[in-house]
């Protein structure tokens, strides 16, 4: 088979990430759903720019089927909501400046009662948009016809094409940043075998510090991924993808605070050297080498929770496995070094033994017997969980009244 090259393959490419961008699928989706249902309040309410419609269904479709559904209610409550104010307030004084003001405090006050939540503004925003368009009272009830179209068509929508599966999307966040806090512990390691500037080492410190914005973006992308799986027909085994991936990333953060600890560290011991070599070269090496397959270990780990096939997964553990191995062979040396070296210069021993602590903590989140250890509790609690709603449940139901 012949493989596309050129333009065509380029443009096949970037079809490829605008489908797996929920950016673009959100605009796509809201604005084809927001269409549909003004084309069919068209056809159904009397007004001539049904435009209620339009904006309830871009309010409802959600980029997770999950989101639509938990969310959908309480969206479409805050609009009703607030186009009832609205019609009220219209039949009685129409729009002023007294009267807007008075339309935004009913519908924040209300909004509070009718228990919205996060959508409060949007019941004073609807309100709003009605008391300015509806200046007759038979067509004040068009606009709740309206939202009730854009509701249904919205609800329609996400349940008649599904929105995607995230997985795949939040898997490549979570592989992407294991290779950036791979980079950057190979940064790190680099000034082990050397004499590093105060400043250059504060300069790997401050990129261990965003890592921290980087496992924000990430930890978002798997929320969008986890919302996906949940209620979903087309997804077997929901609950152990939200679990293996959620407790991936967590493995990862808790290793890029680690990196952090360790750069300052670095940081320090730059400072207490003032200019001269950080380390003795065998000890140094050792350490770098130590660093060097820790940071291999942070990609295949990665591609380890993220792997859909067992193929994969089995190769990737393997990997992780020997590269383990070989960091704690390379760890073992480093140790002995360090307290040979601690003994002589006994007023840094503090520096020597934090640059252990941290690669041990490390390579102990790394270590597949503790993955599998966390995912058994996470999958108990999970499990727990559920038993203690379906008992709530049964509470709460009715009792079959007693024979006579």
């Amino acid at each position: 088979m012949t493989q596309r090259t050129g333009p065509d393959a380029r443009y096949a490419d970037l079809l490829r990430r605008l489908r797996r961008d929920p950016f673009v699928v959100q605009t796509v989706r809201s604005t084809a759903a927001a269409t549909i249902s003004y084309v069919v309040a068209l056809w159904l309410s009397s007004e001539p720019a049904p435009l209620t419609a339009p904006l309830t269904a871009l309010l409802v479709v959600q980029v997770t089927l999950y989101s639509t559904l938990t969310t959908s209610l309480r969206r479409v409550n805050s609009v009703v909501v607030g186009v009832l104010i609205a019609i009220g307030f219209s039949v009685i004084v129409g729009l002023s400046w007294w009267s807007l003001a008075l339309v935004i405090l009913a519908s924040l006050v209300v909004g509070r009662f009718v228990k919205v939540e996060e959508f409060i503004p949007e019941v004073a925003i609807s309100a709003m948009l009605v008391l300015g368009v509806t200046q007759v009272a038979h067509t004040a009830w068009d606009r709740v016809l309206e939202t009730l179209i854009g509701a249904v068509v919205g609800m329609l929508f996400n349940l008649v094409l599904a929105p995607p599966v995230w997985v795949d999307t939040a898997g490549s966040s979570i592989e992407d940043l294991a290779r950036r806090m791979r980079r950057l512990l190979l940064d790190v390691a680099e000034e082990f075998t050397g004499a590093p500037a105060v400043e250059r080492a504060a300069a790997r410190l401050h990129e261990a510090r965003r890592l921290d914005n980087d496992v924000a973006e990430v930890d978002g992308a798997l929320r969008t991924a986890e919302d996906s799986l949940r209620l979903n027909p087309r997804v077997k085994e929901g609950l152990l993808h939200r679990i293996v991936l959620r407790t991936g990333l967590d493995t990862l953060e808790i290793c890029a605070v680690v990196l952090r600890v360790l750069a300052r560290t670095v940081t320090d011991l730059a400072k207490a050297r003032d200019g001269a070599e950080l380390l003795p070269g065998p000890t140094a090496l050792a350490l770098q080498e130590t660093a060097q397959h820790t940071a291999d270990a942070f990609v295949s780990y990665a591609v380890l929770v993220t792997s859909s096939g067992s193929e994969a997964a089995e190769a990737a553990e393997t990997r992780l496995a020997g590269e383990l191995r070989a960091a704690r062979a390379r760890r073992d040396a480093a140790a002995g070094l360090l307290l040979a070296l601690a003994l002589r210069d006994s007023a840094q021993w503090q520096l020597y033994g934090a640059l252990l602590a941290e690669v041990d903590r490390v390579l102990d989140e790394l270590d597949p017997e503790h993955r599998g250890r966390r995912l058994m509790e996470e999958l108990d609690r999970h499990t727990a969980a559920r038993r203690e709603r379906r008992r709530r449940l049964g509470r709460r139901r009715p009792s079959a009244p007693a024979p006579h």
